[in-house]
C-alpha cells in the first residue's frame, strides 16, 4: 500500500485518574492515543471481543508512573514472615493471628515489596473479583494489618499510594 500512511494507535489503560493523566503526558507525543480505564473499554472502542493479534502489550500504566511503582523493589524485613498453614504474621519471635482476608492481603504485599498494588488488582486477588463500590472493606482489612504491625514493633508497615493503591514499606 504505497502512498497510505501508516497510522498507529497506542491505547493507554490505567484504572486511576492520576495515571491517566501520567499516561497523557508520557503519550503527548503519540500521532494518536487512547487512554481508558480498563481492557473491556478498549475492547468496545476498537468494536472487538477478543484484542488484535497484532496489538502489542506494553507494561501498565503502574510502570510509567515513576513516584508510584519504579519505587525500588526492597526486601521485607528479614524477621517479617506469614506463616500461611496457621495463618500468623510473625515478627522476630513475636506472633499474631490473621484472619483469611487480612492473610490474603498481606501475603500479596509481602511476595511483593515496594511494589504498588492497585485497588483493583489486590480486590481481584484476594475477593476475587472486579467489584470495589467505594473500597471500604479494603480499606479496614489494610487498617486492621497496619495495627497488627504496630502491635509487633515490625519494621514495616502498609503505605497507601493515593489513588492508586497499597505497598509494603519499611519503617
Amino acid at each position: 500500500m504505497q502512498g497510505i500512511p501508516v497510522a498507529s494507535l497506542v491505547i493507554g489503560i490505567a484504572s486511576s485518574p492520576a495515571e491517566r493523566r501520567q499516561l497523557a503526558r508520557l503519550l503527548g507525543g503519540s500521532d494518536a492515543f487512547l487512554i481508558v480505564s480498563n481492557v473491556d473499554q478498549a475492547r468496545e472502542f476498537l468494536g472487538v471481543a477478543e484484542m488484535p493479534a497484532t496489538a502489542t502489550v506494553l507494561p501498565t500504566a503502574q510502570s510509567v508512573v515513576p513516584d508510584v511503582a519504579q519505587s525500588p523493589q526492597t526486601p521485607p524485613p528479614p524477621d517479617l514472615a506469614v506463616d500461611s498453614d496457621r495463618r500468623v504474621l510473625r515478627w522476630r519471635d513475636r506472633e499474631i493471628d490473621l484472619t483469611r482476608l487480612e492473610h490474603d492481603v498481606l501475603l500479596c504485599l509481602v511476595d511483593a515489596p515496594g511494589q504498588v498494588w492497585t485497588y483493583e488488582r489486590l480486590h481481584l486477588k484476594v475477593w476475587g473479583n472486579r467489584h470495589l463500590g467505594r473500597g471500604s472493606d479494603m480499606h479496614s482489612v489494610v487498617r486492621r494489618v497496619r495495627r497488627k504491625l504496630a502491635r509487633l514493633n515490625a519494621a514495616a508497615t502498609i503505605h497507601s499510594v493515593r489513588g492508586v493503591g497499597f505497598r509494603l514499606t519499611p519503617v
